[in-house]
Formats: C-alpha cells, structure tokens, sequence
C-alpha cells in the first residue's frame, strides 16, 4: 500500500482496538489510527476532528450508543455519507450482516482470531477503495 490511510476503529473492547491498530501500522507505519470506544464518542471525534477518515469500522455491540445506531446516524448525514463503513464484529450472523448492508455499511468482517487474517482483510478492504469497487459484503 502506498497511500497513506487515516482508519477509525470503534470499538469497546481496548485489546481489539489495540490489534487493529498494530495491523494497520504493519500495512504501512505512515497510516493513522483514530480510536473510539463508543459510537457516541466517535460521532464526537468526528465532528470535532479537522479531516475525515479514509474508512471506519465499525464493532456493533457496544455501551452509550452501539454501531446500528452510530450507522444509522452517519448515514444521515451529508457531511460523512461518502466515508466507507465496515463492519468490524465477532458476529458471524447472517441477518445481521444484511441489515447493516441495508444501513449503509459497505463490507462485513468478523473478527479474525489472527493478526494476519485481519492483515489480508484490511488489504482487501483497502484495495478496493483504490479500485472503485463496490464492494458486496453479504458475500463473506
């Protein structure tokens, strides 16, 4: 990868976080990690944070404001629509798959188990954002 990512993660849990990041950084050590671990915290760093993110992910079950809401939210507005969501969830579930889908979020990973997964994950999800594809997340 030679472009240089700025990639939001929210996430309540501080070691999945701490992962993504690590992995992020092997991609290329010039990208940005921004965390928050809820998404009313993320909708607060967004609005107060000068530049966009190049992607978020996004984890569902969480305090204050779970993701299905904080999507529901983002996609409301103008000033974030063209910020690719991607699920980012120990959920394997189908439905939930499809109806974050239907909110908005444009690909679904379930959280590997191995840093190397998620590193070939993050790749392909990157990717493709250079290819100008859509991406179709119920085929995970």
């Amino acid at each position: 990868m030679t472009r240089n990512l700025s990639v939001f993660i929210i996430d309540d849990d501080e070691d999945d976080r701490e992962m993504f990041c690590e992995v992020v950084s092997e991609i290329n050590n010039a990208n940005t990690c921004i965390e928050a671990s809820n998404g009313y915290e993320a909708l607060q760093l967004l609005h107060n944070h000068g530049k966009l993110p190049d992607f978020i992910f996004l984890d569902l079950n969480m305090p204050r404001m779970n993701g299905r809401q904080f999507l529901i939210n983002i996609k409301q507005s103008e000033a974030f629509t063209s910020i690719p969501v991607i699920v980012y969830s120990t959920s394997k579930i189908d439905v939930d798959k499809e109806e974050t889908r239907q909110l908005g979020a444009e690909y679904f990973i379930t959280k590997p188990n191995s840093m190397q997964v998620l590193r070939k994950e993050l790749e392909f999800v990157f990717a493709l954002k250079y290819k100008n594809s859509v991406v179709d997340n119920v085929s995970k």
